[in-house]
């Protein structure tokens, strides 16, 4: 379990009150520029990391429907924050619309080195209907959910199974090892892509906390 200071420092930038988010109940493009008025954090650092992390390729059946060109590429998406790189996806759309009615976008594209676990369509898909309504439409419980999926520190592919402290303040569990990786009972589709200050496993459900 994490601990680090980057946990505290990123958990209170989420509890800050986001009263001026101007994301609207429409899903907007996946390509939509990301912006919000969450609180501020300092710019993350755009030098390649030499880490094990970012020298190894991508992994997992979905990375192949990654574009091999442009910003949604692997190439792409490592010169872009975090959630500015999965606006690039078309896969992470729905994802990209709950952070920006989250009003996270800013916190988490400004935040130092972090690990995401970000789910696909198909995997909010998977949620009852009324269920995903009613998480987009409470901010609290959405932004609960969300960093659910985040967790301090970029985690290689060698640091991934075992038990890791969410911003939420929860516990997941990742099990598996080399390329094949469960994270509590969502499957790891595409893992270990690189975005300028974000480690990410791309995953086929939702991690929804015990509330």
């Amino acid at each position: 379990m994490r601990t680090s200071t980057k946990i505290l420092g990123l958990s209170a930038a989420l509890l800050i009150p986001l009263a001026a988010c101007t994301s609207t109940a429409s899903a907007p493009s996946s390509s939509a520029p990301m912006t919000s008025s969450s609180p501020s954090m300092s710019s993350p650092s755009m030098t390649p990391s030499t880490s094990t992390s970012m020298m190894a390729e991508p992994f997992g059946p979905a990375c192949a429907s990654v574009p091999t060109s442009g910003s949604g590429s692997f190439e792409g998406m490592a010169k872009d924050p975090v959630a500015t790189a999965a606006s690039h996806n078309p896969a992470l759309s729905t994802l990209v619309t709950a952070v920006e009615k989250a009003g996270l976008v800013d916190t988490l594209n400004n935040a130092q080195d972090i690990t995401v676990f970000a789910p696909t369509n198909d995997a909010f898909a998977k949620l009852p209907k009324k269920d995903l309504e009613a998480v987009l439409n409470d901010k609290a419980l959405l932004t609960k959910v969300l960093t659910n999926h985040v967790v301090a520190g970029r985690l290689s592919p060698e640091e991934l199974a075992g038990k890791h402290e969410t911003l939420a303040k929860t516990t997941i569990t990742v099990t598996g090892s080399g390329e094949d990786f469960m994270v509590e009972k969502a499957k790891v589709v595409c893992g270990n892509v690189q975005t300028a200050n974000a480690t990410v496993y791309i995953i086929d459900s939702v991690l929804v906390p015990k509330m």
